[in-house]
């Protein structure tokens, strides 16, 4: 702001006073006669810094010597009791019963946000021993008593250094083998966290769950009930599995060592006790295990969950609940059945040959790269003979949670073939289902769950996978339309000469009997989010979009592709300037983890953050142009630099 009156005592200067960030009031400038500047007083109007988020924890706070505690108390409950429920009930009374007595609930104040997860006992123990001394020393002044306190701080600093470097060392040896796990265990730390929802009572929590009831209720009801019939053959498949097997101890102790931690309010025992603990615990889980596998019943205390709201974007508001999507929680004994379940029940579908030929979501030698790599290459063998091609990828609206249980059950049978206590316990699995939103100390009522394939399972995409077979029938009866399916997200494409516009009239054809039938199924397709992508020479490219009728408005001149963006000419321009501008992102995170990280662990970091950004569906890039290629070349040499710390 220009200040009107002069602060100085000659006419030739004008001063500007200047804020950035501040709202400052009653400037005023006032000669206190040091100078032939005046002194410009001012009010400031600045926020107080709010003082570091605590909450209030009451828990088990375990510590080195709980797991070995816990394992030597533990005596395996005697009970002749075949029933689930009552082994389940009987093995978490006395587990809770176990910690309470070796670690009782304690209620204390811990950060929000632990800045230093390194901080161990040991560093607590040094700190202790640094302010005692600190205190002796001021006490008595003595120089020897100052001399030891220095020696102690230096000892305190070095420690800190050391159990950071090894802290970090180790979860990236712990991780190796699991790029995901260290991709989100790094990232936490070096990237800030998504905000969590603002819930501050009960209430709160009952708010979230009437919207997250609500918004699913909301599209099964919005599913016309005229189109809730679509004659399909029901195939006649042969039974391929009516009972699962019993498992033994060794394969279900190399099963949950293999399965990572997780956490859920609902469990009795912290997953990492759990693992730790399980050459103790393992027979009673596995008799858990195994009545659920040979009754045909799932436990009730395995079919609760727990929401918790996440924010979808950091940019989205955090005032409205549409901001938030449900974060299911399971307990950790749960997904050890449904490992089991999932284990015999893919070797069954494999061996019979029961998956969509053309579906690639969860399926072993599947994956978006494989789905990428067959539309891309018809797209391309397409266009190399002349053809003009349309692209449409569909996107359904609450997927997972409008699924029927009932239709659900009936195509397990029909379309895959299950039958006896195997299916008996499918439908154990998804009736008396239940799940309440929870935040810190808050919790919500529980509300049933009534469709819907449970979300934060292992069956959970699985199940969705056969519930969309007889899909393929339908798409696969209109000939000339290519279709592949990655879980929810469906593509179709039509490839046609310049003067065969006239087939687009199938593609409306086809779109219309998809949505007729996911009606009858509880799915509805999302038009809102429907794109379509036009490969054509430039000239025709108006004619296919005026062809297209009413689809016309969701043509885009780039689309997003699971992960990998395509343009009319399937160039990948736009994919590979994302996918540089986010390496490049990564990479100063990580430049601020080099100097605690060994060469090898640093290159480990290096790999999983951003070669496998460069790798992934690298199989598309043979149609890169030399500008792009030399693009992810840059990435690759300012990761060298950084591993080699080289300018």
């Amino acid at each position: 702001m220009f200040l009107a009156p002069h602060t100085h005592t000659g006419d030739t200067l004008w001063t500007l006073f200047f804020t950035l960030s501040l709202n400052a009031d009653s400037v005023c400038p006032e000669d206190v006669y040091i100078s032939v500047h005046h002194c410009i007083f001012f009010n400031l109007s600045v926020s107080a810094s709010p003082p570091p988020a605590h909450r209030m924890v009451s828990s088990h706070f375990l510590n080195e010597s709980t797991a070995s505690n816990f394992s030597a108390a533990f005596d395996p409950p005697c009970s002749s009791d075949n029933d689930p429920d009552s082994l389940t009930s009987q093995f978490n009374e006395h587990c809770l019963s176990i910690l309470d007595n070796i670690c009782p609930v304690r209620t204390r104040s811990v950060p929000a946000v632990n800045p230093t997860p390194w901080f161990n006992d040991s560093l607590r123990s040094l700190k202790r021993q640094c302010r005692k001394i600190e205190r002796l020393w001021k006490k008595t002044h003595l120089h020897v008593h100052l001399l030891h306190l220095k020696d102690l701080l230096t000892s305190f600093n070095s420690a800190v250094r050391d159990a950071r470097v090894s802290y970090f060392s180790n979860l990236v040896s712990q991780s190796k083998g699991n790029p995901k796990v260290l991709f989100n265990t790094i990232s936490s730390i070096v990237s800030p966290a998504s905000p969590t929802a603002s819930i501050h009572s009960v209430t709160d929590c009952e708010n979230f769950l009437s919207f997250f009831v609500d918004k699913v209720n909301k599209v099964r009801s919005s599913i016309s009930p005229s189109a809730l019939s679509l004659p399909l053959p029901t195939p006649t498949r042969p039974i391929i599995l009516d009972s699962f097997a019993p498992v033994s101890l060794p394969e279900l102790t190399k099963l949950v060592n293999s399965m990572k931690t997780s956490a859920c309010p609902l469990d009795i025992l912290p997953s990492s006790l759990f693992k730790s603990a399980f050459q103790s615990i393992g027979p009673s889980v596995l008799s858990i295990i195994n009545a659920s596998l040979v009754s045909g019943q799932v436990p009730a205390y395995f079919k609760n969950a727990v929401i918790h709201p996440l924010l979808k974007k950091p940019s989205l508001d955090p005032s409205l609940h549409s901001s938030f999507r449900p974060i299911s929680k399971l307990p950790f004994i749960s997904k050890i059945l449904e490992k089991v379940v999932a284990k015999q029940l893919t070797a069954a579908l494999d061996e019979h040959n029961i998956y969509d030929s053309f579906q690639s979501g969860f399926r072993r030698a599947h994956s978006t790269e494989t789905a990428l790599l067959r539309v891309s290459n018809d797209l391309l063998t397409h266009s190399d003979a002349g053809d003009c091609s349309v692209l449409v990828l569909l996107d359904l609206t609450a997927a997972f949670d409008t699924v029927d249980h009932h239709l659900l059950l009936e195509r397990l049978r029909d379309w895959v073939g299950l039958s006896g206590s195997a299916l008996e316990w499918f439908s154990s699995y998804l009736s008396e289902r239940s799940f309440s939103v929870a935040v810190s100390k808050f919790r919500s009522s529980t509300t049933s769950l009534t469709h819907g394939v449970p979300q934060g399972s292992v069956l959970g995409p699985l199940l969705f996978l056969l519930y969309l077979l007889p899909l393929q029938h339908i798409l696969s009866s209109f000939k000339g339309i290519s279709y592949h399916l990655y879980a929810d997200d469906i593509q179709l494409y039509i490839s046609f000469k310049p003067h065969e516009m006239s087939k687009l009239q199938l593609l409306h054809t086809c779109l219309d009997s998809i949505k007729t039938w996911m009606a009858g199924s509880f799915l509805q397709l999302n038009e809102d989010k429907t794109e379509i992508l036009i490969c054509a020479p430039d000239k025709l490219v108006p004619k296919v979009r005026d062809s297209l009728g009413q689809l016309a408005s969701h043509t885009k001149p780039s689309v997003r592709n699971l992960g990998v963006t395509f343009d009319p000419a399937l160039t990948l321009d736009s994919h590979v300037s994302s996918l540089v501008c986010s390496s490049f992102f990564h990479l100063r995170n990580i430049a601020n983890l080099s100097p605690i990280l060994s060469c090898s662990k640093l290159e480990t970091v290096l790999q999983t953050f951003i070669s496998s950004r460069l790798d992934y569906c690298n199989s598309l890039f043979t149609c890169l142009s030399r500008t792009s290629l030399n693009r992810l070349q840059v990435v690759q040499n300012a990761c060298a630099r950084l591993l080699t710390k080289s300018s």
